[in-house]
């Protein structure tokens, strides 16, 4: 089922097929084909409708093909051999993106991804998985930077900038900030200050829950099937009221003699 080549294996829709249980290239939601010695992305391009890829543990260095995958949303590429990310540049609904552990060596290479409106999540650097790129290296406050290219974004390398899980942490720096000495040796006092709330109105109501793309297909499938069962129930009936009526008809007089 893989297509071992010099160097590595090549994604074919033999594999794809095997690995999802999906007859077509285009019904394939999610992809998991981590550790696969994979090392040629294939026909992965042909996964038009994908919108959840684990490529991760793998030896891929182009990623050519999925400049296509319009849908992906949510991309795990640690553990790799990519240094350019030229392609993503295309995938317009990227959310999550993983490169720990590849081979980006300056900032320069990432500009390419700044015109991706919907990314919140940048993971260059995994201390877990003692995964990094040469960036993180060189360039200490590389985190710094990447908040300033990409100001939608709320992670970088899983620690929260913005929204929930943020805001412990800037209580924190508020509470350092209003006890923090002023320096000068003074006895200065300050009037006490107005107690502000620690989180924004309606931070503790119950949000409606969001469903995936997935989910949305499934509901919509399952409603399909439903109206068409009722559909079937329908012309059951009328087929049976029909033989009802055909089989009793009008009573022969002969039968009362």
């Amino acid at each position: 089922e893989e297509e071992e080549e010099e160097g590595g294996v090549r994604i074919t829709p033999q594999l794809l097929k095997a690995s999802t249980g999906e007859f077509a290239l285009e019904s394939i939601l999610l992809l998991r084909l981590r550790g696969r010695r994979i090392s040629h992305l294939g026909c992965l391009d042909h996964c038009s409708n994908l919108e959840w890829l684990d490529l991760s543990g793998n030896s891929i260095a182009q990623l050519g093909p999925l400049a296509a995958l319009k849908a992906l949303a949510v991309l795990n590429l640690a553990g790799n051999r990519v240094a350019s990310l030229e392609p993503l540049g295309s995938c317009q609904n990227l959310q999550s993106l993983n490169v720990a552990g590849n081979r980006v060596s300056s900032l320069r290479q990432l500009r390419c991804l700044t015109g991706l409106r919907r990314l919140e999540s940048l993971r260059l650097r995994d201390p877990l998985a003692r995964l990094g790129n040469p960036l993180c290296a060189t360039a200490p406050a590389y985190r710094l930077a990447l908040a300033s290219m990409f100001p939608g974004l709320k992670a970088i390398d899983g620690q929260r900038l913005a929204g929930r899980g943020s805001e412990f942490y800037q209580l924190c720096r508020d509470l350092d900030s209003s006890l923090g000495c002023d320096g000068d040796g003074g006895d200065k006092t300050e009037a006490p200050r107005t107690a502000q709330p620690w989180v924004e109105a309606g931070f503790w109501e119950a949000r409606q829950p969001r469903r995936g793309s997935i989910v949305e297909e499934a509901y919509k499938q399952f409603g399909e099937a439903l109206q068409e069962c009722r559909e079937l129930s329908r012309r059951a009936d009328d087929t049976i009221a029909q033989a009802e009526r055909a089989l009793s008809g009008p009573p022969d007089p002969n039968s009362f003699l």
